[in-house]
């Protein structure tokens, strides 16, 4: 009976937040080495559909940079990285297409597979996600930044209560295809649907102010914070882009973001539907 009890708790927790965020869309990007992970994708995707018949609009956005790596590596082609973005010529942009439309596949497969109904997109269709050629200290290839996100594809894929599940890939007006961030094809993803939400999953807990101890977990941030923590060298190397898409976002109307780890079971449903959350909460 006590079990019973906790569980209704559970549920009566969840409901002002289920009321609050019907019908509002929730941005979650998905990539890194927890994307491989089957038992954790598992967990993930489950609470991706729980939230689709909950009566939110979850869209999901997906990156695959190990798995990326790992057929490049088999291919005996030569992985450069410049600030945490991937050199790619024309024989890697063929790769990086390749790897992500098989896990875009394997994605919409086990999201219907768990009873939801899902779309398989690409940044490049329709000029979904418009680009241009990435400037920088050194040339980085077919790398795109974005200029502009054509989000008509995802409303209406939204609209037949579809999860729609995207893949980074831009289109320039050069007709050229690029490889994009997918923290940034998110947080700009998230701003052309005006979302409620922008969650970044990751395999760390949130922002510490020190990694070595769990104590100094940073549970809400404002984006002032955010800079100042920058600045003094306490957010450092890969979160920079993660908490910049953060700020992004915020910027462009985006209410709330969201780092959290994806290897808390339930995570995702634990930082939406519960007062205390999981993760590292960031607000203007």
């Amino acid at each position: 009976m006590e079990e019973a009890i906790r569980k209704a708790d559970v549920l009566i927790e969840a409901l002002p937040y289920i009321k609050r965020f019907h019908k509002k869309v929730v941005v979650i990007k998905y990539g890194g080495s927890i994307l491989g992970d089957e038992k954790i994708r598992a967990g993930v995707l489950e609470d991706i559909v729980f939230l689709n018949f909950m009566g939110l609009k979850p869209v999901l956005v997906h990156g695959g940079g190990p798995n990326i790596s790992d057929r490049m590596r088999a291919s005996g082609i030569k992985t450069e990285f410049v600030d945490g973005m991937r050199v790619t010529d024309e024989e890697t942009l063929k790769l990086v297409g390749e790897e992500l439309e098989n896990l875009n596949a394997l994605i919409v497969g086990e999201l219907e597979g768990l009873g939801a109904k899902a779309a398989g997109l690409s940044g490049k269709e329709k000029k979904m996600i418009q680009v241009q050629k990435k400037k920088g200290k050194v040339d980085l290839g077919l790398v795109g930044e974005i200029t502009g996100i054509d989000a008509a594809l995802i409303t209406d894929e939204l609209k037949s209560d579809k999860i729609p599940v995207i893949m980074p890939m831009g289109a320039g007006a050069d007709r050229k295809t690029y490889n994009i961030n997918a923290d940034e094809a998110a947080s700009s993803i998230a701003v052309a649907l005006k979302a409620e939400k922008l969650v970044l999953l990751t395999n760390v807990k949130g922002i510490m102010r020190n990694p070595d101890d769990q104590g100094s977990f940073l549970s809400g941030l404002s984006e002032a914070d955010v800079k100042s923590l920058i600045a003094d060298g306490v957010i450092q190397q890969g979160m920079v882009p993660k908490v910049s898409a953060c700020i992004t976002a915020l910027d462009g109307g985006v209410k709330k973001t969201h780092i959290i780890d994806a290897r808390i079971p339930h995570g995702l449903l634990l930082e939406i539907f519960t007062n205390e959350g999981i993760g590292t909460e960031i607000t203007k």
